[in-house]
């Protein structure tokens, strides 16, 4: 229970208790004077039952807000537990794939174009693993309210290019197409937008996988506020989700027959670093299909 409930709810306790105490006053007081002062009595009925009515309002509302506060702290909890057993699989899974890439490259006389495929593949699982325990780190600093901000001039054109690049190359197909307009400069933390961008993209493969065209986007409006972002032709986010969205551990579907990887951290540390620049990140249905993360600088 978060300290600011456990508060309201022992100020609601202590609030009970003294009302109680006081009725019970006043109805001793009124057992005794009944006879002798009607009139006295009917305006302390009347007292009672006006505040007897305010007390049961404001009883109802803090239990209605406990009973809020309890269910959401219960689903917090559940996705917690459901964030550590995805990182331990995470964990395992590029763990386990290096090891068998570096004994197969050990124990077998491979050619060197199998040996350079096999480097690669376990080099591609080690970005995995370090992107995942980024994620991770920046959680946790951003919990901490340690991160600061670093603003430099950036040109975003070239930063995006890079960053598209570098995916394509990874998958080895030209996946991430780019929709983006040139010598786009703005003044802003290179780490954190880098992470931004890697955190949608990673999140449009997840959902919309490797067949589906991702585009990142960029673009300068006429009052010179930047907007950019990711757009994907996957299924999209439900109506029920888009509420929690950019929430800490939220995964989009059912736990139990879900397929797609992740921590539920990435579209969460997005949210965050573009707050801390003074921005805005929002979520929109691409059309005909997918999802729109569209952020505004």
């Amino acid at each position: 229970m978060k300290k600011q409930t456990a508060i309201f709810f022992y100020l609601l306790g202590a609030y009970v208790v003294i009302q109680f105490m006081w009725w019970g006053y006043h109805l001793i007081e009124l057992t005794k004077e009944v006879d002798a002062q009607k009139e006295l009595v009917s305006k302390r009925v009347f007292m009672i039952l006006s505040e007897g009515s305010v007390f049961f309002l404001i009883l109802i509302l803090g239990l209605w807000k406990i009973r809020s506060s309890i269910k959401k702290e219960l689903k917090f909890s559940e996705r917690q537990n459901n964030f550590l057993l995805s990182v331990t699989h995470e964990l395992k899974t590029p763990l386990a794939a290096n090891k068998l890439y570096l004994q197969t490259i050990v124990k077998r006389d491979l050619d060197a174009t199998k040996r350079t495929e096999l480097i690669e593949k376990a080099i591609a699982e080690n970005q995995r693993l370090e992107v995942m325990i980024d994620n991770i780190l920046n959680a946790t600093r951003l919990d901490n309210q340690v991160v600061q901000l670093h603003k430099e001039h950036l040109n975003l054109s070239d930063l995006f290019q890079q960053i598209a690049d570098r995916f394509n190359k990874s998958l080895q197909v030209d996946l991430i197409q780019l929709e983006i307009e040139t010598d786009v400069f703005i003044d802003a933390d290179s780490f954190m937008i880098e992470t931004v961008i890697n955190n949608l993209i990673e999140n449009a493969l997840k959902y919309a996988g490797h067949q589906k065209t991702i585009i990142l986007y960029l673009k300068q409006n006429e009052n010179k506020r930047v907007i950019f972002g990711v757009k994907d032709e996957g299924p999209g986010v439900t109506l029920d989700s888009q509420i929690e969205i950019f929430e800490k551990f939220m995964r989009s579907g059912n736990e139990e027959t879900r397929s797609q990887k992740g921590t539920g951290l990435g579209l969460f540390i997005a949210a965050e670093f573009i707050k801390i620049h003074g921005g805005r990140i929002v979520y929109k249905n691409n059309k005909p299909l997918g999802a729109n993360f569209e952020i505004t600088l």
